[in-house]
């Protein structure tokens, strides 16, 4: 893929179900799964990396320090993941051809799912990993499409409404991880 992919990490939601910010879970070994998150897009191909917070984002900036990750706070971060992935797109650097939208709660999505969706698209397109045939996360978003999922991007949805009315490339990524978002302790 040529052009410059930008990492945006959402992780800017209260995780209600979670009993916590999930921008502060750490792993059973300690590791926060922020940090681990943005390794990820990292080591997957991104280059630079802007992270959205919103709930706890005094707790969570601290996490972030010396990481290099660019962070932007989206203010109206209870309407919904629509809120952050708007206030991320809108953060991005002119020199972004594309955005790689990945969710701090995918604990087994690794770089090789990031770097098999880079790999699989073109700056200008709309990638999505798949995990068994089904849609997840992370979702490659061309530059063209932005204008278009900010305002689509409402409540808890997403990118979901945009990326149903235009064509979208399902990259199987089912044997690399499972793409289950964790919204509990417990799990």
């Amino acid at each position: 893929m040529s052009g410059t992919v930008h990492g945006l990490l959402l992780a800017a939601g209260a995780g209600r179900r979670m009993g916590m910010p999930k921008a502060l879970v750490r792993d059973a070994d300690g590791e926060p799964w922020i940090l681990r998150a943005a390794e990820t897009l990292r080591q997957g191909g991104c280059e630079e990396i802007t992270v959205v917070l919103g709930a706890a984002v005094e707790d969570a900036l601290p996490l972030l320090e010396g990481t290099g990750v660019d962070v932007v706070v989206a203010h109206d971060w209870a309407a919904g993941m629509g809120a952050s992935l708007r206030a991320g797109l809108a953060a991005l650097p002119a020199s972004a051809t594309a955005a790689l939208v990945h969710l701090v709660d995918l604990p087994d999505v690794g770089p090789q799912v990031v770097a098999r969706v880079i790999g699989s698209g073109a700056p200008d397109g709309l990638v999505r990993a798949a995990y068994s045939g089904v849609p997840g996360h992370p979702v490659l978003i061309g530059r063209d499409h932005w204008s278009g999922v900010r305002e689509t991007a409402h409540g808890d949805q997403g990118a979901r409404r945009y990326l149903a009315t235009h064509p979208t490339v399902l990259v199987e990524c089912g044997d690399l991880a499972s793409g289950a978002d964790v919204d509990s302790l417990a799990c």
